[in-house]
């Protein structure tokens, strides 16, 4: 969808006080958009962003609020003055409902304080380990590809990635002694997270200590979540740990130099956090790329002649990332056309302009990568995937943070894109090396589902073949 680059002017009127200071729908327009907004705010974005430019005002008066579809504006908010943007807002908030005042949702001095302490869990030492998490989850995978018959068979990809990077997450957390418990933890997540998405779509909510049926499920699910976490922490620190041998967790419980610890309740969210933030972005960022390769001969190929030159009869492992460019790119693109983290939203604290554009301090802002990685003033042919474009170009650098932010950016920059870099891009050559994807004739394309993370509804159903 093309974007109108020609935006209406800004309407001469108000929302109960609150001046308009850019076009958008009106109040009855608005009205009439819920429906929509509710089945598919993607989708609902990307139509206001065409109609009326990269930035539209919604008829809102308490917070004003804004969709910011510029690259250079996003970057102003993210990156230039993040000091002037906190994330207490209606969809962190939410989200705080199941992953508590975790990373993902906290702010000012205590994210601070938690990112200094979660910090050794993300180093060189703890993501090198990463490598044998993916072999192990590979080989599992690899069997099931040996029971393939001659001519392939159609498998949904996206339940498989669910469940690979379940597992290496959870293993990278939990170490292999307690993997069963990570399925556990990671569905009583999937539950809690399906009311907490589903309240941020409707503008007027029962509290969550209302006893509704939703309200009733998110208590359950969180219920779950907190006592399976209480059980695995107190586990751990009942038994002896090497310290040549440490996992996520033995690092979260240890603390700093100055004795400065993380609590029970703060190891509690920063865990749900990690299983929201780092599994199911990983599999939906690799069910999008196995969709995009399944369509393109070329790209399929030449991964094969990559990994197939790199890997050869031996293991995957973090020496290989580095020689793996393409299909580092082949990763790299399949998250600018569907990046997982999909909304970012900031609450303004105080006057500011973006994109010229007059915004009062208490506005919510609306920012979407998924909308500024299609921008057809910053990528050619933005609708095409094309991993050629990633090659060469390091993605981590401030140069392409403006247009390319998969993981966000700035300060607030995931704390994980390392890790998931890796996974993702290790677990992607570990298929392609034993198998063939291919779409049955006719399939038409799965439709982006915004939740959490961009969904492929339906799945990815995808012929899969063994290689020779």
């Amino acid at each position: 969808m093309m974007t109108n680059h020609n935006p209406p002017e800004v309407p001469n009127r108000s929302y109960l006080g609150t001046p308009a200071t850019a076009p958008g729908p009106s109040g009855p327009q608005m009205l009439t958009h819920f429906l929509r907004i509710r089945d598919n705010p993607l989708r609902y974005l990307a139509d206001m962003q065409a109609e009326y430019g990269n930035v539209v005002q919604f008829p809102i008066p308490r917070p004003p609020t804004y969709l910011i579809a510029d690259a250079q504006a996003a970057r102003q908010v993210l990156m230039a003055s993040p000091r002037d943007y906190s994330k207490q807002t209606i969809q962190y908030s939410a989200l705080s409902l199941v992953t508590g005042n975790g990373l993902l949702t906290s702010d000012g001095d205590t994210w601070r304080r938690q990112r200094r302490l979660v910090q050794p869990a993300f180093s060189a030492r703890a993501i090198d380990r990463l490598a044998d998490h993916v072999v192990r989850a590979m080989q599992r995978v690899d069997d099931r590809w040996l029971a393939l018959p001659d001519r392939g068979a159609v498998i949904d990809m996206d339940e498989l990635m669910m469940g690979a990077t379940m597992e290496i997450v959870g293993a990278s957390l939990f170490g292999a002694d307690l993997t069963a418990d990570a399925d556990q933890l990671a569905q009583a997540t999937l539950r809690a997270l399906e009311v907490v998405v589903a309240r941020a779509r409707v503008p007027i909510t029962p509290p969550a200590w209302i006893p509704t049926p939703a309200n009733r499920r998110l208590q359950h699910a969180v219920g779950e979540l907190d006592d399976l976490v209480e059980s695995i922490i107190a586990a751990r620190r009942s038994r002896l740990v090497d310290d040549t041998d440490l996992d996520m967790l033995d690092l979260l419980l240890a603390g700093d130099e100055s004795g400065d610890a993380l609590s029970v309740t703060e190891v509690r969210d920063q865990i749900v956090t990690f299983i929201v933030a780092g599994h199911e972005t990983v599999a939906s960022a690799l069910a999008w790329a196995l969709w995009c390769i399944s369509g393109d001969d070329h790209v399929q190929s030449r991964m094969h002649d990559e990994v197939d030159s790199v890997v050869g009869a031996g293991e995957l492992s973090m020496a290989t990332l580095a020689d793996l460019p393409y299909t580092r790119a082949v990763f790299e693109e399949a998250m600018r056309l569907f990046p997982p983290a999909w909304l970012v939203t900031r609450k303004a604290l105080k006057d500011d302009t973006l994109a010229r554009t007059h915004v009062p301090a208490g506005s919510l802002i609306i920012l979407s990568p998924y909308l500024i990685h299609r921008d057809p003033q910053v990528w050619s042919n933005p609708h095409s995937f094309t991993p050629e474009r990633f090659l060469g170009i390091d993605t981590r650098g401030a140069a392409t943070a403006t247009s390319y932010w998969p993981f966000g950016a700035g300060p607030r920059l995931c704390i994980g894109r390392d890790f998931s870099y890796a996974e993702g891009v290790l677990i992607l050559a570990g298929l392609v090396r034993r198998a063939r994807f291919d779409r049955e004739p006719g399939q038409a394309p799965p439709v982006p589902l915004p939740q959490v993370t961009i969904r492929p509804a339906g799945g990815v159903r995808l012929r899969v073949s063994r290689r020779g």
